[in-house]
């Protein structure tokens, strides 16, 4: 019997993300589909199982929530994954062999640059780290090996934007290159990369997914069903599949997916016009701001500005990091897209492992504060880095 919601016009975000490709549970009518927290299942006959058959490859739970993640990315299906870096290492050893070549964003999530630098390496795999938003130099840079240019945009954590149309145009120029994109900033109900070309479509459910700080998961979504079937196998193989508990935690976090982004982006751009005028404040990376060199690219590829920016200060290091601890609704965490505020200072946490000449090249000094927008009230926010101002610099002059 056929879905009757597929046969409904498209529906609005806040509908598609709990009606479209929902899973129910039929033996007792739960309106909520339960975790099948089981390693096995019982075989019908020798050879005959009803579609699982061992939870590594496969599980109930992590499947309904790969529906909801198809739903989102607009896609047939999704492939989830126990971390966001389980979902790039399972699409790399998916998608590369020895003597493949591999460019990547140069500002680009620490995790992934110590995946090719410190793992990937030591098979063979090559990489380079390319301005992505340079299209001349991603050009330039496709070598007669190269097999995927996977960018994250806007990146981690300076907001660089990369063109997604434009590079997914560049790669479709030459045989045998993909093109994917790390989209977790934003998620696709802010920016739809496969929509705009892009091949593979990558998020850290962690984060907006999610969006309580319950769960580890990551999700590699394509139109592609021969890429997604590789993936899939390769997924079985190393077993970085979902688990069940946390696939059911995310389901829930799904459904509140685009009133959540509305808070984060309409408080995020408070805060960031805010941070702007300070006197106490340099510089504000945020894509919401005029005064954001890729303004205009963010406009014409983004249906939203997201909750993520970063800033430096007029002040030392020291200070810089003092007045992070002098935050009280702002606290200190490594991660990012949560119902709470959370801050971090990347030199010291995911850039760590770069070398200063590098990250000061890139944009990330030791200053550099990134803020994920919670969904706090922006009043209480602005009233919060007063008092931290207030605190560290006797006052905001």
């Amino acid at each position: 019997m056929s879905d009757p919601l597929s046969e409904r016009p498209a529906f609005q975000p806040s509908t598609l993300v709990i009606h479209s490709n929902r899973v129910y549970e039929s033996q007792s009518n739960s309106i909520l589909f339960p975790v099948h927290q089981t390693a096995t299942y019982i075989h019908e006959s020798v050879g005959v199982t009803k579609g699982y058959g061992y939870s590594r490859g496969a599980n109930p739970t992590v499947n309904a929530l790969e529906q909801s993640i198809a739903a989102i990315e607009g896609t047939e299906q999704a492939l989830c994954f126990r971390s966001g870096m389980a979902a790039i290492t399972t699409l790399c050893m998916g998608l590369l062999k020895s003597g493949d070549h591999v460019i990547l964003s140069e500002v680009i999530y620490g995790g992934t640059t110590r995946l090719f630098e410190q793992v990937l390496t030591h098979f063979d795999v090559q990489y380079t780290f390319i301005d992505t938003a340079d299209l001349a130099a991603v050009e330039a840079g496709i070598k007669p090996n190269t097999r995927l240019i996977f960018a994250e945009t806007p990146a981690n954590p300076t907001l660089r934007l990369s063109d997604v149309k434009a590079l997914a145009e560049i790669a479709h120029r030459h045989e045998n290159v993909l093109f994917g994109v790390d989209n977790t900033f934003l998620t696709p109900l802010l920016q739809n990369c496969l929509e705009l070309g892009a091949d593979i479509s990558m998020l850290s459910t962690t984060k907006y997914i999610d969006g309580h700080n319950a769960t580890i998961g990551g999700s590699l979504a394509c139109h592609d069903a021969v890429i997604m079937d590789r993936l899939r196998f390769v997924r079985k193989i190393i077993g970085t599949i979902q688990a069940p508990q946390d696939a059911w935690l995310t389901i829930q976090g799904v459904k509140t997916l685009p009133a959540r982004l509305a808070m984060h982006c309409s408080h995020a751009q408070q805060v960031a016009e805010w941070l702007e005028k300070h006197p106490r404040v340099y510089h504000v990376n945020y894509p919401g701001l005029a005064s954001f060199p890729q303004h205009a690219l963010a406009v014409k590829q983004q249906k939203g500005f997201g909750g993520m920016l970063s800033f430096e200060l007029n002040a030392t290091t020291d200070e810089s990091l003092r007045f992070m601890k002098a935050l009280k609704l702002c606290t200190c965490a490594e991660s990012l897209g949560s119902v709470e505020t959370l801050i971090t200072n990347p030199a010291t946490a995911s850039h760590c492992d770069l070398t200063v000449e590098l990250r000061e090249r890139l944009g990330i000094s030791d200053r550099l504060i990134r803020l994920s927008v919670g969904l706090e009230s922006p009043i209480d926010l602005i009233k919060d880095f007063e008092q931290a101002f207030d605190v560290i610099f006797g006052g905001s002059k």
